[in-house]
């Protein structure tokens, strides 16, 4: 692992910056919105145009990379993101801040595909597993920084914007300086979501309701500590440790989904998550509202990485690909819902409201992975779960795939080549 590291420690340097950068953001955002007097609603849907334009980036993004080259676009939009951060101080208006949030949005998915299709031209077989197990720690690690740095000064005064301005600026330098010739790139196609669902309904399913669930709480947690009468510092704290469980079980999750039925995986996730909730709901506290959320963290991040191994177990290496892409869109359309509907339920029933949508969400799932189960019997054989994350509208499911892929097609070659010597 150190000498994958070391292989590719620029473009691993820069994704950790612009994932620092975007946690730091969106909690930033939401507690200075809070204090600036927006309302629930307005925070929804203020932070619900995120998604929204990460909808349209991921379909524009891989053109744009394709028709003008990795650096051009990398540097065009990481500017504009540096932009739309120092934009936030010039106004408090819920308006131009979700037009920021969108243009963000749109900006992100273009960095991930040139960050990761430059990793997936570098690695090979022997280290694929290498470089990819650090390409998913720093997607659950960045998060969890930026998040923290939240408690560092008063978040409502303007050098944090500036420290995103900053990060996300600097994220630009490791690839700008990196000596390595940028790869080409093809854009990936997609399979119709469907057809996606005629072959696996527990996939799509689960994707949704899970993605919809992990916003909501993403969004709405340190909203719903502020209601609470916790400080800035303490909310994001119980974000931070929430996110750290999450990527804890990351591995276990996969090896015990591996072994088994992945429908009873997210039948047992679904009923820890929703126990979880009920019992902050029953037993409120900041000691509870800590172990509560690190249960439901750890119960709801492993459910994508779960079904879409799930939909791979069912699919034709192929189609792997293409379902991918269209798990990602899926998974957009999930935290576009799950944004704009989480801020609105801290308002419900003293807060109440919040937890319980949590609890609905994660019953919801565990009754389709028992209809789910009951009409059809488990995939004979199952491919290995490679984590992956969900914060910030990843591609890196798209990664995965295309890296299976050309596994196998280096296979397939070896085989041939074998046969023809013979």
């Amino acid at each position: 692992m150190r000498h994958a590291f070391l292989e590719n420690w620029a473009l691993f340097l820069g994704m950790l910056l612009l994932m620092i950068a975007n946690g730091l953001l969106v909690t930033l955002l939401t507690i200075r919105g809070a204090g600036l007097g927006f309302s629930e609603f307005t925070i929804s849907l203020m932070q619900a145009a995120y998604p929204l334009g990460a909808l349209v980036g991921t379909a524009a993004a891989p053109r744009m990379v394709e028709n003008v080259g990795h650096i051009r676009a990398f540097s065009a939009l990481a500017s504009l993101v540096s932009i739309a951060a120092i934009l936030h101080l010039l106004t408090s208006d819920p308006l131009s801040w979700s037009a920021m949030r969108f243009l963000a949005g749109f900006c992100y998915p273009g960095l991930y595909v040139i960050t990761e299709s430059w990793l997936q031209a570098k690695a090979e077989n022997h280290n694929r597993a290498q470089i990819l197990s650090i390409y998913f720690m720093i997607w659950m690690a960045g998060p969890a920084i930026g998040t923290a740095l939240v408690a560092v000064p008063d978040p409502g005064g303007n050098l944090l914007f500036g420290v995103v301005s900053i990060l996300i600026s600097l994220s630009i330098v490791p690839l700008l300086l990196s000596g390595n010739k940028a790869p080409d790139y093809e854009v990936p196609d997609k399979m119709p979501v469907r057809k996606l669902y005629r072959v696996s309904p527990m996939a799509v399913v689960g994707n949704l309701l899970s993605a919809v669930a992990v916003a909501v709480w993403f969004i709405s947690l340190p909203l719903y500590a502020l209601s609470l009468g916790m400080s800035a510092a303490q909310a994001s704290g119980v974000l931070v440790v929430a996110m750290i469980v999450g990527a804890l079980v990351q591995y276990p999750v996969g090896w015990i989904s591996d072994k088994t039925d992945r429908r009873l995986v997210l039948l047992g996730l679904a009923v820890a998550g929703a126990a979880a909730s009920l019992w902050m709901l029953l037993q409120p506290g900041q000691t509870s509202l800590i172990v509560g959320f690190g249960v439901l963290a750890g119960a709801s991040l492993p459910m994508y990485a779960v079904c879409t191994a799930h939909a791979n177990d069912q699919l034709s290496r192929a189609q792997i690909v293409p379902a991918s892409g269209t798990m990602l869109f899926l998974l957009n359309v999930g935290q576009f819902v799950g944004t704009l509907v989480g801020p609105n339920t801290v308002s419900i029933a003293d807060g109440k409201g919040f937890l319980i949508a949590l609890a609905a969400l994660c019953f919801l799932v565990a009754a389709v992975a028992v209809v789910r189960r009951r009409q059809e019997d488990a995939p004979e054989e199952t491919g290995n779960l490679q984590a992956i994350a969900v914060l910030g509208a990843p591609q890196a499911g798209v990664l995965q795939a295309e890296s299976w892929l050309e596994e196998d097609n280096n296979g397939t070659s070896a085989d041939l080549t074998q046969k023809s010597s013979t």
